[in-house]
């Protein structure tokens, strides 16, 4: 941690010049690990969130995720799953970790037409495997068979894009599921208004990684969209079965394939499950009303 030494002290000094007492860092990672090292050295406290894999499948450093846990003022996760998980790991902090969802301003979006001919299957992530892309190429063919008519578009860059494109030629997918790449949030956001349903399809990979507050989740919620998603991590906080979307087993295509196939047939279904989910992503998500949470969990932690 030489290289965060170095940091703390010359962002420490800085922080001392402007009368800086407190920090807040994002994951539990290189950002918190400076953070921890300018408490060692300058009057100045800091908290940070935990956000997914820095939890569930840390990095080991010298300063760890126990050690973090240990002199943070407070801890502040995502999701009441990731809470639980860090108050049972660490129940002597227990009092000092919160879950405090992330924000999005949510004005920029515009409310998806989810009337598209053929529909729009859109999914937005890293091609890693615990989206679980692999599934929904797989629902896409049983889709097919089906005699469903329809286009997929899984945006995104990463390991898996050549294993996933082979995967979408031997089923014979080439004419309606294609891998775009990455793209810039002002073309993602014209994917969600142009898209029917969104779908992610997330599992636990062999490490242990999972999602568990997907930000693209949040996005197709603002932008008025159905969500086809999986039972894992935080994302039952997020989408509610039969209230703003559907949730299927992870790793099941034959489930995942029907959800997205019953919002195909039933466009006021859809409608509803998208406009609810709006609803749900303006009472949760705000980032206003999350950035106020948080300012008062920390300085709450301050005066006590």
């Amino acid at each position: 941690d030489f290289l965060r030494l170095y940091q703390a002290v010359y962002i420490g000094l800085h922080l001392q010049e402007i009368g800086i007492r407190h920090l807040h860092a994002h994951f539990a990672g290189m950002a918190a690990r400076t953070a921890f090292w300018i408490g060692k050295f300058f009057p100045v406290t800091f908290s940070f969130t935990a956000h997914a894999n820095d939890i569930f499948t840390p990095r080991k450093f010298e300063i760890g995720l126990d050690k973090l846990v240990d002199a943070a003022r407070v801890v502040i996760t995502e999701t009441n799953y990731a809470e639980k998980f860090l108050r049972e790991r660490f129940p002597g902090r227990a009092d000092g970790i919160h879950r405090i969802y992330n924000g999005l301003d949510l004005a920029p979006f515009v409310t998806a037409a989810s009337s598209a001919a053929p529909p729009l299957i859109v999914a937005v992530g890293r091609l890693i495997a615990k989206k679980g892309f692999a599934d929904l190429v797989r629902a896409c063919r049983l889709l097919m068979e089906r005699g469903k008519s329809f286009r997929c578009a899984i945006i995104g860059e990463g390991p898996l894009e050549q294993e996933l494109g082979e995967e979408i030629n031997q089923l014979g997918l080439q004419e309606c599921v294609e891998l775009p790449g990455a793209k810039p949030q002002h073309e993602i956001k014209e994917y969600l208004v142009a898209a029917s349903v969104f779908v992610l399809p997330s599992v636990v990979d062999p490490d242990g990684g999972m999602d568990n507050l997907p930000t693209v989740i949040m996005e197709a919620m603002a932008a008025g969209l159905p969500v086809v998603s999986t039972a894992t991590g935080g994302i039952p906080e997020m989408v509610v079965q039969n209230e703003t979307g559907f949730l299927v087993p992870p790793g099941d295509a034959v489930a995942l394939a029907g959800a997205i196939e019953r919002l195909f047939d039933d466009l006021g279904l859809a409608r509803c499950l998208g406009e609810r989910g709006f609803q749900r992503a303006k009472q949760l998500f705000s980032i206003e009303k999350n950035v106020r949470e948080l300012l008062a969990t920390i300085t709450n932690r301050e005066r006590n």
